[in-house]
Formats: structure tokens, C-alpha cells, sequence
């Protein structure tokens, strides 16, 4: 069974743009780290950027990212990296057979993003807009007269926004790839 040892995954130059729709507030909230936070709960790039896997051999490795298009394969041999040649597997993924390490680099990302993920975008970005009403403040409260509100923000709300935004039910078919 193969065993991953590392991913390095890069930075993309760039994120997808900014869906249409979002209120003034959710607009000016930085799209970058709002990407950042749906990549890390899908499997699914919409923007090109290198991995490199290493892992440990022998067996069926199926990268753990979609869409990639793998640019090397090296396997670990007499204390150097060794460029070698695998046959894809029908179902995706390569054969490793030999038990020692294999690195292997790929282009992941690419296509256009879909309207239910950049509806989770908005759901995000709304979420998190309301949700800050004073930059750092974990509570507030105003008081008009006889009229008195008070709010107080669990330290994890964008932790969970995904989740409380309505986001991650529609991202759930890119989590897997």
C-alpha cells in the first residue's frame, strides 16, 4: 500500500475572480484568503499551481488532488532522485512497484469554476461580512436609551463558517477527487 510521506502543493499566481452579487461588505473582504478557505476543504483547483507528492512504494497511488496533469515521476534510488516512466492505472493513479520513495510532480488546477462553487463564494464572503462588525472585537454591545443589544462571537466563527454559511453542503461534491 502506498504510503504519502509529503505533499507540497505551491501557491497559485492567482485565485478565480470574484463572483458577481456580493454586498459592499463582502466585496471588500480579501478574495484570496476566502479561496484559500474553500481550497482547503475540497479537493477540486480552479487555478494552476505545482504539487509535488512523495511517497512510498509499492502500490496504486491516486493523487489526492483533481485536475492534475503530471509533469515528472522519480523514484529514490542509489541516493538520488532517478526520473522513471509509470503506465497510468485504468481508474487513475499510477502504479509504483518497487517499495522505496517516488516523488512525483504534476500542474494541478485548471477550468472554469462552477456556479455552485461560486455560490459557495458568496455564502462565504456574506457570512464572514456580517459576522465582523469590529475588526478583533469577540463582543459588543449598544445602547440606546432603554434599548440594549449586545452580540458575542464565538472565537471559531470563521473556523466554521464554511459549515454555518451553507458553503460546505455545496461544495461536498469537490471534496473527493
Amino acid at each position: 500500500m502506498v504510503e504519502l510521506i509529503k505533499q507540497v502543493e505551491a501557491i497559485p499566481e492567482t485565485y478565480p475572480d470574484v463572483p458577481d452579487g456580493l454586498s459592499t461588505a463582502a466585496a471588500a473582504l480579501d478574495s484570496d484568503f476566502l479561496w484559500q478557505r474553500i481550497e482547503n476543504y475540497v479537493a477540486h483547483r480552479w487555478t494552476t499551481r505545482e504539487v509535488v507528492w512523495t511517497v512510498d512504494g509499492p502500490g496504486d497511488f491516486v493523487p489526492n488532488l483533481t485536475p492534475i496533469s503530471v509533469t515528472s515521476v522519480e523514484v529514490w534510488s542509489e541516493g538520488a532522485w532517478t526520473s522513471v516512466t509509470l503506465n497510468p492505472m485504468p481508474l487513475g493513479g499510477y502504479w509504483l512497484p518497487s517499495a522505496c520513495a517516488y516523488r512525483v510532480t504534476a500542474d494541478v488546477g485548471g477550468g472554469d469554476v462552477p456556479a455552485v462553487v461560486n455560490e459557495a463564494f458568496k455564502r462565504l464572503a456574506e457570512y464572514a461580512a456580517a459576522t465582523v462588525e469590529e475588526p478583533g472585537a469577540a463582543s459588543y454591545r449598544y445602547t440606546v436609551g432603554q434599548l440594549s443589544v449586545s452580540w458575542r462571537k464565538s472565537p471559531d466563527w470563521i473556523a466554521k463558517g464554511l459549515v454555518q454559511s451553507g458553503a460546505a453542503d455545496l461544495l461536498r461534491p469537490y471534496r473527493r477527487a
